[in-house]
């Protein structure tokens, strides 16, 4: 195992290519996939370090899977914006979360139902995409950030192998059981009944196949992104590094509930509720019972990645969690899509506090419509000036405003909740 870790200034450039040209040393290598994560995650410094390995390993073929999970594709213009222009579009694959994987193992349901307290116990297929299968990779380095996250609790590590290269089926019922036992229980955590089951599919099905890890943990400010922790081999004690440094940068404690919460997200990343939702998910802990979340969303122009998931959300909405539960039991399309159904649970206050989507793509019909309340994108910025906004709390004629850039770099919590 190789890991480094500077909490003042994070990692220089030539100091990250030296660490990652040591992880390489001494291999013969013939062919190599790289498995990073998709634009989403921006400010993870994945998108550097992907560059650096393709370089490294000129002369050795490598081949680039973003662990797209149920994300759309990345466009041409998002690769180069992510990993620079050095990687030839040809070099990247496509992850078909629905059609091109082969199952690998299965977890059973008596340890689905140890972990999950009894919630849940259906046997979860484990399934990864077959460009992880082909045998003449000699090595799989997947590479992603450590941070929180509200289904499996700290994101990555064997997520980005069973989730961002996963089936449909082990995607959906992973995150059913992360519905089920509950986000507060979950996110910021290291042992999760949803991480154990990630642990098994890593101990038993995973750990045959030669993937290896390189994980960071990051914090961004003023659009600068910093490593602060590099973790890189096949050890859980890679991740368990990371969780500690992202438990201690990542988790953001507030003295007092936030009444009002203004969340920027970027157009460039966010164009999805999907994904725009991180702003539901990251703030319900330190949001105040009768508060308001206020989402400027300049690129969302859909509610799901692709077109089914984007049709159930549109048909059902962001209900609550008892609803969809109660609409999981009678819906074929629900059942079927337990992953969208986990979704709108997740994307749900479960009426503790207002959500307003300010749009400019989608109508005041089609916001309220998901449940959600709707305000004009330019009346929301002339009232929340996203550029006058400092990150943290700021007052506006009398109202006490807290501002957040970007809700996937944290999580926001009351004091005394971990």
């Amino acid at each position: 195992m190789l890991f480094f870790e500077n909490e003042d200034g994070g990692l220089e450039l030539e100091q990250l290519r030296e660490i990652l040209a040591q992880s390489l040393q001494g291999r013969n290598l013939k062919k190599v996939l790289l498995i990073p994560p998709d634009f989403t995650r921006m400010n993870s410094g994945a998108g550097t370090i992907t560059a650096m390995y393709y370089e490294l390993l000129g002369g050795t073929q490598v081949d680039i899977l973003p662990a797209l999970g149920t994300h759309a594709p990345m466009t041409r213009e998002q690769q180069v914006a992510f990993f620079g222009e050095g990687i030839p579009e040809e070099r990247f694959l496509l992850h078909d979360w629905r059609n091109n994987v082969s199952k690998i193992g299965e977890v059973p349901g008596d340890f689905t139902r140890a972990v999950s307290e009894g919630l849940m116990d259906n046997t979860l297929d484990v399934e990864v995409s077959n460009y992880l299968l082909d045998p003449s990779y000699d090595l799989i380095l997947s590479i992603g950030q450590v941070v929180p996250h509200e289904v499996v609790g700290m994101a990555n590590y064997t997520k980005n192998i069973v989730v961002g290269c996963g089936g449909s089926r082990f995607i959906n019922r992973s995150h059913m059981l992360g519905a089920f036992y509950g986000m507060e229980r979950i996110m910021g955590r290291d042992q999760t009944p949803v991480r154990k089951v990630f642990d098994y599919a890593q101990e038993h099905f995973i750990s045959k196949l030669p993937v290896e890890y390189v994980l960071t943990v990051t914090t961004t400010e003023n659009e600068r992104t910093s490593i602060l922790g590099l973790y890189i081999g096949k050890e859980r004690e890679c991740f368990e590094r990371a969780v500690a440094l992202s438990q201690k940068h990542n988790l953001n404690y507030l003295s007092k509930p936030m009444k009002t919460c203004v969340v920027w997200l970027d157009g460039r990343e966010f164009h999805s509720t999907w994904l725009g939702n991180k702003a539901v998910y990251r703030t319900r802990m330190a949001m105040a019972d009768g508060g308001r979340l206020v989402v400027l969303a300049p690129g969302v122009r859909m509610f799901g990645e692709d077109g089914e998931n984007d049709r159930i959300i549109r048909k059902y909405g962001y209900v609550g969690r008892q609803r969809v539960l109660e609409l999981v039991k009678t819906e074929e399309d629900l059942q079927n899509n337990l992953g969208a159904a986990a979704h709108l649970i997740h994307g749900s206050s479960d009426g503790r506090f207002e959500i307003t989507y300010a749009t400019k793509h989608l109508s005041r019909e089609e916001v309220e419509g998901v449940a959600f309340d709707y305000m004009p994108l330019d009346e929301a910025i002339e009232k929340y000036n996203p550029g006058a906004l400092k990150p943290g709390w700021n007052t506006l004629g009398g109202e006490e405003v807290y501002f957040i850039e970007n809700p996937a770099l944290g999580l926001w919590a009351q004091e005394g909740m971990f």
